[in-house]
C-alpha cells in the first residue's frame, strides 16, 4: 500500500503493507539508519523520533507507530535535527558532555531531550511567562522522572547535557 510521509522537512513515499512500523520504513525504506531498534516495545528510547500534528512536537517510539498513524503527522529523525549541517545546541551538549557510553540509543535521548526542551519553550511562549519550573539539575529530574530512555547512560551527565543545550 502506498502512504505519504513527511520525513525531515522533505514529502517521501512508500509502497508498504499496512501495518508496518514507522522504525522499519525509516531504516528499511528511506535509509535513516539514526533511528535504531531496541526493545521494540517502546520503552528503551533507541527508537524515538519526533512527532508533530501541529501541536508541537513529541518523542514518540517509532517502534509502535504504524506507517499509516505516521502519515498523518510530520516526523523528524535524528538526521533531520541539523540544519545546514550543523548540529543543534542539545546534539552539542551531549558531545561537549560525553552523555553517552556505547552510542547506540544516544539518537533517542537526543530526540528526548530535543521533545522536553521545545514542549517548556511553548508552554512558557503560550503562557508567556518566564517561570521555568523544570530549571537546573532537580528540575531536570522532576520533568522525566522515569522516563530516561536508556538505562545504561551516565545519568549524572544527561542532565548536564540539557542544561547546557538550553534547560538552564
Amino acid at each position: 500500500m502506498k502512504y505519504r510521509l513527511r520525513v525531515n522537512r522533505a514529502d517521501r513515499e512508500v509502497d508498504v503493507p499496512r501495518g508496518t512500523t514507522l522504525l522499519e520504513v525509516l531504516r528499511d525504506d528511506l535509509g535513516l539508519t539514526g533511528t535504531r531498534y531496541g526493545c521494540g516495545r517502546g520503552q528503551c528510547g533507541a527508537c524515538y523520533v519526533l512527532a508533530d500534528s501541529g501541536r508541537g512536537p513529541r518523542a514518540v517510539a517509532s517502534c509502535l507507530l504504524a506507517v499509516d498513524q505516521a502519515a498523518a503527522v510530520e516526523i523528524t529523525t535524528i538526521e533531520g535535527l541539523t540544519r545546514d549541517g550543523k548540529p543543534t545546541a542539545v546534539q552539542d551538549a551531549f558531545v561537549a558532555e560525553d552523555a553517552m557510553q556505547c552510542g547506540y540509543c544516544t539518537s533517542g535521548m537526543v530526540i528526548s531531550a530535543t521533545a522536553l526542551l521545545r514542549a517548556l519553550r511553548l508552554a512558557e511562549a503560550r503562557a508567556r511567562v518566564v517561570h521555568r519550573p523544570y530549571r537546573g539539575m532537580h528540575g531536570f529530574r522532576r520533568a522525566v522522572a522515569g522516563d530516561v530512555p536508556a538505562r545504561c547512560v551516565p545519568l549524572s551527565r544527561t542532565p548536564a547535557s540539557l542544561l547546557a543545550g538550553g534547560l538552564g
